[in-house]
């Protein structure tokens, strides 16, 4: 727990960061060949919903004004706050950065956001990255006896990209669905999710939807849900 970290108040034109506080690193350690997970200090009274994100920054000269949001994957309980991050090498900002340090170097993070909260029972559906604000929820839930109803399909090129498999497969069971749009695996959905795929894979399109992804793939998911009859309002999705 971080009890005297240093914290000031500033201006945020999305209203989204108003106070800061400096974090230091506790852990780090590799998921997948370009995923790492962070543990960071965690601010006395510091609080979050699971599904919610904040924006990090590193608490450098050079880049504590350059911000990245990223969703907090671990529970509000939790004595320090846990981030699942995608490593971009070839982009040269935050992201890049943040894979360089170590535990002691300092974050920045600001006030918890975000559009994704767990409505009830429903299909999530992932891509990627997308995953982090589902990790929350489904932690959450399982703490709860609460994942009974819930589905998970999850996105990914290969089957070396999926972030977290086993605890996501022993929390979901049957009900944790893969498709790899890059390679054939037995046991698992190839291509990309389409109209067909839905209908195979949802089987009950009354229920909440629960997107996070690539907008591209948001856009296409929204078109296709849309189609199949869902309401508009029973699509959760990320700003």
């Amino acid at each position: 727990m971080l009890n005297n970290s240093a914290h000031r108040f500033v201006d945020d034109k999305y209203n989204r960061g108003m106070e800061e506080h400096i974090v230091k690193i506790i852990s780090t350690g590799s998921l997948t060949h370009d995923v790492k997970i962070f543990r960071v200090e965690k601010p006395a009274g510091y609080t979050f919903t699971p599904g919610q994100a904040t924006d990090v920054s590193v608490n450098t000269p050079e880049l504590k004004s350059k911000k990245r949001p990223f969703t907090f994957t671990g529970l509000d309980h939790d004595p320090y706050l846990e981030f699942i991050i995608k490593i971009y090498p070839s982009h040269k900002g935050v992201t890049n950065e943040i894979d360089k340090l170590a535990p002691g170097d300092e974050l920045i993070i600001r006030k918890a956001w975000g559009a994704i909260s767990y409505k009830g029972p429903g299909i999530f559906i992932a891509g990627g990255a997308g995953i982090t604000p589902f990790v929350s929820i489904f932690r959450d839930l399982k703490t709860k006896n609460q994942l009974h109803g819930n589905r998970l399909i999850f996105a990914n090129k290969t089957k070396a990209d999926i972030i977290m498999e086993d605890e996501l497969r022993e929390l979901l069971g049957t009900d944790f669905i893969n498709i790899l749009s890059e390679e054939n695996h037995p046991g698992y959905a190839h291509g990309m999710i389409s109209e067909e795929f839905l209908r195979a894979s949802a089987d009950d399109f009354k229920s909440n939807f629960y997107l996070c992804g690539p907008p591209p793939m948001m856009n296409a998911l929204k078109k296709q849900l849309a189609t199949l009859g869902v309401e508009k309002n029973s699509i959760t999705v990320e700003f």
